[in-house]
């Protein structure tokens, strides 16, 4: 049976504050002729006064996840950030220590399904033990690799941590919409990816100061320092999940929210339609793209930085700090911008055309052979290329309503592993044996045509239409 909310005074107030709380509430009619999302109608039987309430406690939910988010991302890039240092350590070439990056790619694409499946059946509080305790157990495996022969043991903790990200990558817009209201879903979901990109930027600049050039002693040494910082902290942010993360608050926080909640959802069927949505098809396409030559360029980043600025660890992590530090301020300002104006395409084409500038700028800018222009290019590229990471995010969930969140940004995440799995290890081949100018132009050249790909996709606001059919 479909349901219809219109929202009704209350002593002549749209909406009470309580204890801090926004309460809006709304009478359901069942069996009435209004307007639907799917244009299905519906005649009046009953009426129902149904509530929707935004909890104060929503940004304490928040802040437990983003802090866990951060530390499995920080554990994606902590080893290729100092790529020259674990060869020089493990006794391996640069191809096997990428290997600790890409091994976050590959295992994610064939779990997606079932990592989504325990999102929707099990709620977001079992998907964040999960990915909070593998995370824990991958940071403490990593603290017995410290000996040169024990590489394998430092790859399969990164395994498990890799693992660990499928109950992770998805959760930002699902989090948001379990817990904010339709205004301020889009930043919520924007804070939520922020979290993963400090985690990368915590992992572009820790560990080149933590883990200093010198005798394989030295280096041994400052590689059990990082190792049991990380674990210890991972432990802490897991028995905080145990503790104090909720599943979903007790009414829901919008009238989409409640609409979808309301319909029960068959797995599989979810998926089919996802992937028979020509426009969200089209999107898939284009966020892997996207996020995968982030991944590559972020992997291949020590390797690039030091070809022209040899002895320049510090400096290769420094800007990798700076593409995410700027990548955050993007993420922010999009998901404001979504949250104003709701020109989801309009924002997508964007940021994803300006992120293409930033790119050749990036390029180029080697030949300059000045690193602080190099600064000043990455900026400009991770503003624009992970400020896309959220965006796109909240695009996949208009174009898919009401479809569960989890599901549509899964296989975005699954899109963007397999596109980074192949940049990577197509950018480290072209790396070692045409250069830079060759490998950071064929990844330009990809993300040109992802931003000429966007310009197919139609803007279809199936969850805006949802929330402007009930007002």
């Amino acid at each position: 049976m479909e349901t219809k909310a219109t929202e009704v005074p209350i002593s002549d107030a749209d909406h009470l504050k309580k204890n801090g709380n926004e309460i809006h509430v709304f009478h359901i009619c069942t069996n009435a002729t209004v307007p639907e999302v799917e244009s299905k109608n519906a005649t009046v039987e009953q009426q129902t006064l149904t509530p929707t309430k935004v909890y104060g406690r929503r940004w304490l939910m928040l802040l437990i996840f983003v802090l866990v988010s951060m530390m499995n991302a920080f554990q994606w890039i902590q080893f290729s950030i100092i790529t020259s240092l674990l060869i020089k350590y493990y006794g391996v070439d640069s191809q096997t220590v990428n290997w600790t990056s890409l091994v976050y790619m590959v295992v994610y694409v064939p779990l997606i399904f079932p990592g989504a499946w325990v999102m929707d059946k099990m709620g977001l509080r079992v998907t964040l033990l999960i990915g909070s305790f593998g995370t824990a157990a991958g940071a403490w495996i990593k603290v017995f690799s410290v000996a040169p022969d024990r590489f394998y043991v430092a790859l399969i903790g990164q395994t498990i941590a890799a693992i660990s990200q499928v109950f992770i990558l998805s959760v930002p817009p699902n989090i948001a919409a379990t817990w904010f209201g339709s205004n301020q879903v889009s930043s919520a979901c924007s804070i939520g990816v922020f979290g993963n990109q400090l985690g990368v930027a915590l992992g572009f600049l820790l560990p080149p100061v933590l883990v200093k050039d010198g005798t394989v002693e030295e280096i041994g040494a400052g590689l059990s320092l990082m190792f049991y910082i990380v674990a210890g902290i991972c432990t802490v942010l897991l028995i905080a999940v145990i503790v104090g993360f909720q599943a979903k608050p007790p009414m829901p926080p919008s009238v989409a929210r409640y609409s979808n909640s309301t319909e029960s959802t068959n797995y599989s069927q979810s998926i089919k339609r996802i992937l028979l949505n020509r426009d969200y098809v089209v999107l898939l396409v284009t966020y892997g793209i996207n996020v995968g030559v982030f991944y590559a360029m972020s992997t291949l980043l020590n390797q690039t930085v030091l070809l022209h600025f040899p002895g320049q660890e510090e400096s290769a992590g420094q800007i990798g700090l700076t593409i995410v530090v700027c990548g955050m301020a993007g993420s922010v300002l999009g998901g404001i911008i979504l949250d104003r104006t709701h020109k989801f395409k309009e924002t997508t084409l964007a940021v994803y055309g300006l992120a293409v500038v930033g790119m050749v700028a990036y390029t180029f800018s080697f030949n300059v052979e000045l690193i602080a222009v190099t600064f000043v290019t990455a900026g400009a590229v991770g503003f624009f290329m992970t400020g896309y990471l959220p965006v796109g995010f909240e695009f996949a969930a208009e174009l898919t309503y009401p479809e569960p969140e989890g599901t549509s940004s899964g296989l975005l995440n699954a899109s963007a592993q397999i596109f980074g799995v192949v940049f990577t290890i197509l950018g480290g081949w072209l790396l070692a044996d045409y250069g830079d100018l060759v490998c950071n132009g064929t990844l330009t050249l990809a993300l040109l045509i992802g931003a000429i790909v966007t310009v197919f996709i139609r803007p279809k606001l199936r969850r805006q239409k949802a929330v402007n059919s009930f007002q």
